[in-house]
């Protein structure tokens, strides 16, 4: 099957799999500059939700960036501009972390950093933001380390669900290491190398697997006919959005914003605050020490009723924040949503307090609440 190329000129970039995608009737949306699938005709989001949730659901998250950091202090050089401590991870490992700006501490973008070895670091960062994390590594890039943007050169494919162990080992790829390691494969003779990484975005036990653009399409395949009980279902990235909302994972644009600090976010825990060095460390540590103004809080509604991102969020009357995420859950039948809230309107343990969200001019009650909204499963 002829396949459309990663970057279409004159409009959105595709992924290697758009073709693929075509044929399995996929509704497609702009995603950060990116044409990707939303939904397949055989299933739609809630379908591909709890696929994803009860056996196997497999997304193309090629849109996702790639770069490549390599020479002489690699590791040490990108562990001084990003917020997590790379120190602690060795060979074959990744970690979630942080690019901050330096003088506000909003955050630019959050990525996924696989540490090959010292001298060899591999960044996945958001589609949007893959060119601008480039270009500031680049700008602070010592002499002898070189900063590569791989964003055309591989696919991103995600297995996630309790059965994607099954999926990967019926195809000869690695599944027994510790969740946020990599190990590399190969699918068959012929198909280059294949890394398998226990990551995900969805709060199951899954694997993403980084593939030379140029093979994806036989890995894609090679995936959606793997033998097993439970056959891996296509999903798109509307299923993606209420997989991950379920978990309070936050999605850069929305929840993550160079507005938006890791201390407001509740990412406090992706800081080594103990390095001497990263980008933003001088004004989050001040904000850490005296306290957010706002912190990401959940939702949930008491009743029918769905908040939307851009949403007010009232107490007795009086604006206390904004929706940055909502849905309706699949899981849970009910309407759920992430917010930023001032923290002196919800000060304390805020689990239970009862707020309004404006939905177009109807106040709808509302539950503050910690999320996960449903347990993790990713280990």
């Amino acid at each position: 099957m002829a396949e459309t190329p990663m970057t279409a000129t004159g409009g959105p970039r595709r992924s290697p799999l758009h073709g693929r995608h075509v044929a399995l009737g996929a509704k497609f949306a702009a995603f950060g500059g990116w044409e990707m699938p939303v939904a397949y005709a055989d299933g739609g989001v809630l379908r591909e939700h709890e696929a994803v949730r009860s056996a196997v659901g497999v997304f193309d998250v090629s849109h996702l960036g790639k770069a490549r950091i390599t020479g002489a202090g690699a590791a040490a050089f990108v562990n001084s501009c990003l917020t997590n401590d790379l120190d602690r991870l060795t060979a074959g490992q990744a970690q979630y972390t942080l690019c901050c700006d330096e003088a506000t501490g909003g955050v630019v973008d959050d990525i996924i950093a696989y540490r090959y070895a010292d001298d060899h670091v591999f960044l996945v960062p958001n589609a949007a933001n893959t060119a601008e994390v480039v270009r500031r590594l680049r700008a602070a890039a010592p002499n002898g380390v070189t900063v590569t943007d791989e964003h055309s050169g591989y696919a991103v494919l995600a297995v996630q669900g309790p059965g994607s162990a099954e999926v990967l080992t019926g195809l000869g790829l690695p599944t027994g290491h510790p969740y946020m390691s990599f190990l590399t494969g190969r699918l068959a003779a012929g198909v280059a190398e294949v890394v398998v990484c226990r990551t995900g975005y969805t709060g199951e036990h899954g694997y993403e697997l980084v593939v030379p653009a140029a093979q994806a399409g036989e890995v894609w395949d090679a995936l959606l006919a793997a033998p097993g009980t439970v056959p891996p279902r296509p999903c798109g990235l509307g299923a993606r959005d209420t997989l991950r909302t379920e978990m309070g994972y936050a999605l850069h644009g929305q929840d993550l914003t160079p507005e938006i600090t890791p201390v407001q976010a509740r990412l406090g825990w992706a800081v080594g605050w103990r390095k001497s060095t990263f980008w933003g460390r001088e004004v989050l540590s001040a904000e850490k020490a005296t306290g957010p103004v706002r912190l990401l809080w959940g939702l949930e509604a008491v009743r029918q009723a769905i908040p939307r991102e851009g949403m007010a969020v009232l107490r007795d009357g009086v604006r206390i924040g904004e929706v940055t995420s909502g849905t309706f859950s699949p899981t849970r039948k009910l309407g759920i949503g992430l917010a930023l809230l001032d923290t002196a309107a919800v000060a304390g343990d805020a689990d239970g307090t009862e707020v309004q969200v404006d939905l177009r001019g109807r106040l709808a009650p509302m539950r503050v609440v910690r999320p996960p909204f449903v347990p993790s499963s990713v280990r």
